[in-house]
């Protein structure tokens, strides 16, 4: 349970209408697999004990007498284990029947759940408890009943378990909202929903949107094989989610029986402070203590390599085209408000710069402005490749807008003279001197043409400070400072898809030589074949790890042992573990030293959940320490 991670599970077995006897034999031979598995939270389907289907069965004394006798045999034979168990049965309390669940862990019962909300079929034999909590006596020992309660861990206050059963969750303001508010972080539903054409989908929105909304991890154990088919057919539908995403599920009639994942407590617990969860002191619910022993997780939970990207394809061009109309309208907006004729760009054949012209294209396009007001320069230096100097002047070309090219060499070697430097120091001076260049070149052009500056930045060079300060770091709007590396490739590629379907192949040509160009700033002289020498992730580390990195980092605030579990978990195969904590540290290290260049960012539109806008989106410090950060990366 280091970093906060649980293993949870559902589990379907197949029961036996009103054979209490064997649906137990069935839930103890889950319950085995669950402890072989390391699982620390189960959750067994609605009516699991006696089968859901059992009808006007629920008024016999018989059933009744069965499922607690039934109860009992599972506190026994669970006795010796500190998973915590929910299952269904029915319970006669006070002269009424309730469709119920057990919680249950080392033999004891911490509690019992009455449903809150029936159905027309289900009040015919169950009663609704909308009391407070009371004791009952079951099993030889005494209980609280009632759904006003939360179950929570000693050893690990991430975790506070809350429970509904079946259908409460369609209702107007689920129990799980509630208790949720009242600090739960954990819903477990053990449900029995027939399948109807439709069923599935409406099923998991419900669950996605509820784990969403509540900001909770939620599973749901639905009920499957071996359940009456008299009137209906149960699929086994079941799901474990996290805030707001399907972490895993068992499609309707999949024969598995247990459903396995690791809910991350700690980054609910830091979305709920991040976000200021909805509280409602008023919910005065009875917290049921529980221990659980601390133990390592096994991560069996899909970890993605590049989260700032979408898997589905089609979700992934629904992404891109979105980012392109947002950095769109947001040029279009501020060209409007400023009163500028033109749009300045730097264009040096690399992939930011490439995509700060698309979007500069498609704002005027927006504006109806023709395409030649937006002026791509090139301004070759003492590391330009005609590989890339090549590539800037085809894509104005082909994009119809106007090329400028402005040689720096001469006004970098005149100003290296005014200071004293020596040109053939390749040191950061003989760097940035270019760069500053650049970007005085680019400011005094707009002037003259009634323009403004967009920057090309992105969001990966911000975090690691890989910008010069007061030179490709500064603009007058910045469209890519929220747009990862790693997402430009796939914005520009979309584009490229998007040029070729409308047959402008020679346009899909060059921007697919761009996105094949090595990264680089090119500020410092070619190889002896004319290639670029100078590669950014050479000497930064790849963009891939560095957005995995910046993305857990700021979106969760992960701790530096935690990205680097992270990291193991998604790159296996593809890093050695040196590879990723070298990185790592160095990720921690600029970040935290790099901070002053983002505290005076121009403007640039939001396009994500993680940006560095000094307006909102991140306030740091320039000053602060990063010992803290690296004391813990430096132990790995």
């Amino acid at each position: 349970m280091k970093h906060g991670f649980l293993k949870v599970a559902t589990a379907t077995p197949r029961v036996t209408v009103a054979d209490c006897e064997a649906n137990l034999s069935e839930m103890l031979n889950s319950f085995s697999q669950a402890k072989a598995r390391d699982v620390k939270l189960l959750v067994f389907p609605e009516l699991c004990l006696t089968s859901a289907t059992c009808a006007d069965l629920f008024w016999s004394d018989t059933l009744l007498a069965s499922a607690e006798a039934a109860l009992g045999k599972w506190l026994r034979h669970t006795k010796d284990s500190s998973i915590i168990s929910i299952l269904g049965l029915p319970l006669l309390v006070n002269d009424k029947i309730y469709n119920c669940a057990a919680i249950s862990q080392k033999g004891r019962l911490l509690g019992i759940v009455p449903k809150s909300y029936l159905t027309a079929s289900e009040s015919r034999h169950f009663s609704t408890y909308t009391g407070e909590v009371c004791e009952i006596s079951l099993c030889s020992m005494t209980v609280p009943f009632g759904g006003e309660q939360i179950f929570v861990c000693k050893d690990m206050p991430t975790l506070r378990i809350g429970v509904e059963l079946g259908y409460d969750l369609a209702c107007a303001i689920p129990p799980s909202s509630y208790l949720c508010a009242a600090g739960a972080t954990v819903i477990a539903t053990p449900a029995a929903t027939h399948e109807t054409v439709g069923a599935a989908e409406h099923r998991r929105l419900l669950v996605a949107s509820q784990s969403a909304r509540s900001t909770c991890g939620y599973l749901y154990a639905d009920c499957g094989e071996g359940e009456s088919t008299t009137d209906a057919v149960f699929g086994g539908h079941s799901m474990i989610a996290e805030n707001g995403k399907i972490l895993c599920e068992h499609a309707p009639f999949a024969s598995d029986s247990l459903l396995i994942s690791e809910l991350d407590l700690d980054r609910l617990s830091f979305e709920r402070r991040h976000n200021a969860h909805p509280t409602d002191d008023s919910l005065d619910f009875v917290k049921i203590p529980f221990e659980l022993p601390l133990a390592e997780t096994t991560l069996t939970r899909t970890v993605e390599k590049f989260p700032f990207i979408p898997t589905d394809p089609c979700e992934r061009a629904n992404r891109c085209e979105t980012i392109l109309t947002i950095q769109a309208k947001g040029l279009a907006q501020r060209i409007t408000r400023s009163y500028s004729k033109t749009c300045v760009i730097g264009i040096s054949g690399g992939l930011d710069s490439c995509l700060a012209l698309l979007v500069a294209v498609g704002a005027v396009d927006l504006l109806g402005l023709p395409r030649t007001a937006v002026i791509g320069v090139t301004m070759p230096g003492f590391g330009t490749t005609s590989r890339t100097k090549s590539n800037a002047e085809r894509l104005c070309e082909e994009l119809g807008t106007t090329l400028r090219c402005i040689s720096i060499a001469d006004s970098v070697r005149q100003h290296f003279a005014d200071i004293g430097h020596d040109e053939s120091n390749h040191n950061v001076v003989y760097e940035n001197a270019q760069a500053r260049e650049r970007t005085q070149v680019l400011m005094d052009l707009a002037n003259t043409e009634n323009g403004l500056v967009v920057g090309t930045g992105d969001l990966s060079e911000l975090a690691l400070g890989w910008a010069t300060y007061n030179g490709d770091h500064m603009s007058m709007y910045g469209v890519n400072a929220d747009v990862p590396k790693t997402l430009i490739r796939h914005v520009v590629a979309c584009y490229a898809d998007r040029a070729e379907q409308d047959g402008k192949q020679a346009l899909a040509d060059v921007l697919r030589d761009v996105l094949a160009t090595p990264v680089s700033p090119e500020l410092l002289p070619a190889d002896a074949e004319g290639n670029i020498a100078q590669k950014t992730e050479d000497l930064v580390g790849p963009y891939e790890l560095h957005d995995f990195y910046l993305y857990h980092m700021i979106r969760y605030h992960a701790a530096p042992d935690k990205l680097y579990r992270l990291a193991k978990t998604a790159f296996a195969g593809a890093y050695s573990d040196e590879e990723l904590l070298k990185w790592l540290k160095n990720f921690v290290r600029r970040f935290f030293a790099q901070q002053f260049k983002r505290s005076c960012l121009p403007d640039g539109p939001k396009v994500g959940s993680v940006g560095f806008s000094p307006r909102g989106d991140w306030n740091m410090p320039s000053d602060a320490s990063a010992r803290a950060w690296m004391k813990i990366a430096e132990s790995l």
